[in-house]
């Protein structure tokens, strides 16, 4: 990736993101659980910071998947357009500010 596109997408992830859980919205939830519900709410506030025309069909069932399962199920999503490319680079980030490992997000392409 550019330093070109870089910046602009860190910028992006230290917007603030609207709505995503804390306090009460997390009482009696596992680590697990509220690293699920941030990354899902995460991932619906970074998907209007992008051109979601540029995300295809199965990138967003992919994810979807993901967060059906509790976040847990090991998946590699491979991102194959630029807007998908800013999102997880967007994403990664967000999750890396809240505390999770850059592991935690589902993203990953076959070698």
């Amino acid at each position: 990736m550019t330093r070109r596109m870089l910046l602009p997408c860190a910028a992006a992830a230290l917007l603030p993101v609207q709505g995503l859980a804390q306090g009460a919205d997390l009482e009696g939830m596992t680590w697990t659980e509220q690293k699920c519900a941030f990354y899902d709410r995460a991932f619906d506030d970074a998907v209007g910071k992008v051109d979601a025309k540029g995300l295809s069909a199965a990138f967003l069932a992919q994810n979807e998947a993901f967060v059906a399962g509790g976040c847990t199920e090991y998946l590699r999503i491979c991102p194959t357009s630029a807007q998908e490319y800013r999102l997880v680079d967007i994403l990664t980030l967000m999750t890396m500010n809240e505390g999770m490992a850059s592991t935690f997000v589902p993203f990953g392409c076959p070698q």
